[in-house]
């Protein structure tokens, strides 16, 4: 890969900084952008710092790590097609019953192309991210590869990315354990060493999922009443609304029973949940469309290891089908297989691809 200029993504965290000095170390040159995805003031919720992601700290952090690394840094505006691509489908997937997983999305539908369209505009050869995965070039092809951190492995987030944008990324943290890069920002005194670590979706940061549908839909939520819960086909309860619940959710449920009920499933249309004990969850089939290959020419059926959650262990399955939608068959039974959530195809450490859960 020859040395040329590459546009760094700048979150203002720790992960982004180390990043960029790792493509200076590498002989790159380097510009720092830093995309702006929602407003913060408009987010909502009980906020007790602007550490989160988009904060004003934030942008501010990225900013000075670019300078004390002498490069230029860019904010550039994406909250209106963030909002229609990423925030908008939250809220449609919560509206039907699904749990989405806007990472991928953003991933998958914004990032990648918008970084790269910068990119261009800015005569940079690749792009860069924090990302805990690994890009390998083996016999002409590139592939995607899981980070060696099992801990911080961020591949699963990724297979919605086109394949052919992976010879212009670069992912500078993949070799590397989050306690190295840690010690790294460190030894560099970068602003953003000690920036706590962000495990909230960036647009909700209380983690209040129905806090933020009813501050952003209120007429559309106040239509959800509550409704019946059911087991075995008999009402057992009611439910509060069913956007607040997830499968696999046992807690909040309001019923007594010798034995925990779960919930199993979740229909919108009739507004209705589904529970059942918690060996009623185990399924070993799963439908999943949208698929996205990152490897060349795939042949199905085949076998792989399909993980169905982020920071999941994997399990062993056979995937068959077309190249679009496939009809995953496991070889054991798999607790809680969500609707809405990615399913994501591996051969050993390398991505094979990976679809959404319907």
């Amino acid at each position: 890969m020859k040395k040329g200029k590459v546009l760094v993504a700048m979150s203002g965290g720790v992960d982004s900084s180390v990043a960029l000095l790792k493509i200076l170390e590498l002989g790159y040159k380097a510009v720092g952008v830093t995309m702006k995805l929602w407003e913060y003031d408009d987010v909502g919720g009980n906020i007790l710092s602007d550490t989160n992601c988009c904060s004003i700290e934030s942008v501010t952090k990225a900013k000075m790590v670019c300078d004390q690394m002498g490069i230029p840094h860019y904010t550039l505006d994406f909250t209106d097609i963030f909002k229609k691509d990423v925030v908008n489908n939250f809220i449609e997937e919560y509206l039907s019953g699904r749990t989405p997983n806007p990472c991928v999305r953003c991933n998958s539908h914004l990032k990648w192309d918008a970084l790269l369209e910068q990119a261009k505009k800015l005569n940079a050869d690749y792009i860069s991210t924090g990302h805990y995965a690994r890009i390998e070039l083996v016999n002409g092809e590139y592939f995607l590869k899981k980070g060696v951190d099992p801990k911080k492995d961020q591949s699963y987030v990724l297979w919605g990315i086109s394949e052919n944008t992976l010879e212009k990324t670069i992912f500078p943290l993949g070799g590397l354990t989050k306690s190295e890069v840690r010690a790294i920002a460190k030894k560099h005194n970068l602003e953003s060493a000690n920036t706590p670590e962000s495990q909230d979706i960036c647009f909700v940061p209380d983690n209040n999922y129905s806090r933020f549908l009813n501050d952003t839909i209120p007429k559309e939520m106040k239509n959800i009443q509550g409704g019946d819960i059911i087991e075995n086909e008999k009402v057992v309860g009611t439910h509060s609304g069913y956007t607040n619940y997830t499968i696999g959710q046992r807690k909040g449920l309001g019923l007594s029973n010798p034995e925990p009920r779960y919930v199993r499933k979740i229909n919108s249309t009739e507004n209705t949940i589904e529970v059942g004990k918690k060996d009623s969850l185990f399924s070993n089939l799963c439908k999943v469309t949208e698929v996205n290959w990152l490897v060349n020419h795939p042949e199905l059926p085949r076998n792989a290891e399909v993980h169905i959650r982020y920071n999941s262990p994997g399990a062993e399955a056979e995937i068959s089908g077309s190249l679009t939608e496939v009809l995953v068959t496991f070889a054991e039974p798999q607790l809680a297989i969500t609707p809405g959530q990615s399913a994501v195809f591996y051969d050993g450490d390398i991505v094979l691809g990976g679809g959404v859960i319907v």
